[in-house]
């Protein structure tokens, strides 16, 4: 959504390390800063696990439970964020802000049903304690709140309100653990609701940001559908890229290095933890792009399009063109510059605390660290130029992209897990990185050299009319709101007059009694 950079150019303009570690901070906790707490909060809990005694069955069974929940929520919120994205930022280009809400409130309505129908009958059959099943939905559930609510906080300048709910959140997540371990009640089902209630303080500070910043709602709670069949391959990027990001962890739950915590919770310590630390080496790309490749191509991105819409001259097209080109390169030749050092290091750095530390690492948990390091940079690197293309609104480069990122991913990894040495498991993903990124790379130079063509010459002349099945559940949800609001209405009108009845009827019996008391009155002084 773009936006975020202009308020953080006015960060970085700033003199001194501290003002640019504070900007990049900032950004840092806006554009990853619920993940990072996931990872930080799986850590931490699995230490203060381990410090409370709990036996390594049940650390393993909660840190199982925790992954299920945040890959479950993962899944269902990244089939809507990007279409979710893509609406709130023409509302908001059309200046209604109003809508922003009604989107908010309708996605969650649907992903909170899709996720706990979907998330509750794997749980209803996962052979755990009924107290864990509601303790892993109900993180889950708040977890599809918190990534909804991370698309939409883009558009906020209140940086150090976002970066506070998140500390305090972490906090007392904490907090919270260590006395549960101090009081002896450190339970798997004690820890889990300490991680609920970290999120659901973030969760419930991040909704009242957003209504500080959007204090009114106007419009359909449905309305952003339409944009599903509007942009429908948008839809198909974010589904497509949760599951090559994610998919090769959920497979080694099924290969030679699977263990079976309890019932249906499988887990994969030699890669699930490898791939835990390989994480972090994406950040800097992340946080990169933002106030890098934002903050600084974005405002020629904007003067080139201005131009075409204030009929600017072929000269001023032509330079401006040349100045984003060139800016985009420079950037993006950065960011990867950048991400290869931070791979770099973290992969001698990373293995050398694997190899000498007493945690147990082994040859094969190395090798697989290493791999998905490089493979995590491969992606955050495709990541950010497949987001470039969709600033073009190249949305079938950006679809292709992510369609052989996901497709070969899954299937690399299948493969390797079937015919390769172990040694070398997590080379699928890298290669489903490289598919990625080599496509998205050569389908952002054919693009650019054409982009005058693709803004002048392919757009509709007359505008496509709504259409579609997205549309039709729009419709229908709509019509199905407009009777629960008349139902409504018409419940309030009749209660109301009951009251006015039941009011009128108190009156007149006032009235008749004071009536009465008049010709007794009356009766009395006569006699």
């Amino acid at each position: 959504m773009a936006g975020i950079g202009f308020s953080l150019k006015r960060l970085f303009s700033k003199k001194g390390v501290l003002a640019i570690m504070r900007a990049y901070g900032y950004a840092g906790i806006i554009c990853a800063g619920p993940m990072v707490l996931g990872v930080i909060l799986l850590t931490g809990m699995a230490l203060i696990s381990r410090l409370a005694g709990v036996s390594a069955h049940d650390r393993e069974l909660m840190n199982s439970m925790l992954t299920y929940s945040l890959l479950w929520s993962l899944t269902v919120t990244s089939w809507f964020n990007m279409v979710i994205t893509r609406y709130t930022s023409d509302m908001l280009y059309e200046e209604k802000p109003n809508r922003v809400m009604p989107c908010f409130y309708g996605s969650l309505a649907i992903m909170l049903t899709i996720g706990a129908v979907s998330y509750g009958i794997f749980l209803f059959f996962s052979g755990v304690r009924l107290i864990y099943q509601l303790e892993c939905l109900w993180f889950s559930l708040v977890l599809i709140v918190v990534w909804t609510e991370t698309v939409f906080l883009t558009a906020l300048k209140d940086y150090k309100g976002i970066v506070l709910a998140f500390a305090i959140s972490l906090m007392i997540g904490f907090i919270l653990a260590l006395i549960l371990v101090i009081l002896g009640r450190a339970t798997i089902a004690a820890l889990m609701l300490c991680v609920i209630v970290a999120y659901g303080i973030l969760m419930v500070w991040y909704f009242k940001l957003l209504l500080d910043y959007f204090p009114h709602s106007e419009g359909s709670k449905f309305a952003f559908l339409r944009w599903f069949d509007k942009y429908r391959s948008l839809a198909f990027n974010g589904g497509f890229v949760n599951i090559g990001l994610f998919a090769h962890l959920v497979i080694m739950y099924f290969g030679p290095l699977r263990e079976q915590v309890e019932g249906l919770f499988y887990g994969a310590p030699l890669h699930d933890v490898p791939a835990l630390m390989a994480f972090f080496s994406i950040l800097i790309t992340t946080v990169n792009f933002v106030t890098s490749v934002e903050v600084r191509f974005y405002p020629k991105y904007r003067n080139y399009y201005s131009l075409f819409n204030d009929n600017g001259s072929i000269r001023d097209i032509e330079q401006a063109n040349t100045e984003m080109i060139s800016v985009l390169r420079r950037e993006l030749t950065y960011a990867g510059h950048k991400q290869f050092l931070c791979t770099i290091l973290f992969v001698v750095i990373g293995t050398f605390v694997m190899q000498r530390t007493d945690f147990g690492f082994s040859d094969l948990a190395v090798s697989i660290f290493r791999f998905l390091c490089a493979g995590y940079g491969i992606y955050a690197i495709s990541n950010s130029i497949m987001l470039i293309l969709l600033y073009f609104e190249d949305y079938t480069g950006a679809f292709l992209g992510t369609l052989f990122f996901a497709v070969v991913s899954v299937a690399a990894t299948i493969y390797s897990i079937l015919f390769v040495p172990t040694n070398f498991y997590g080379l699928g993903f890298v290669i489903g990185g490289l598919c990625f990124y080599f496509i998205v790379w050569l389908r952002l130079e054919w693009y650019v050299r054409r982009l005058p063509y693709f803004l002048l010459c392919r757009q509709a002349v007359v505008p496509g009319l709504d259409r579609g099945p997205f549309v039709w559940l729009c419709d229908r949800l709509d019509a199905r709101q407009e009777r629960l609001e008349a139902q409504r209405q018409e419940r309030l009108d009749r209660k109301a007059d009951r009251r006015r009845a039941k009011r009128t009827e108190q009156l007149e019996q006032e009235v008749e009694d004071i009536h009465q008391g008049d010709d007794g009155e009356t009766a009395e002084n006569g006699g």
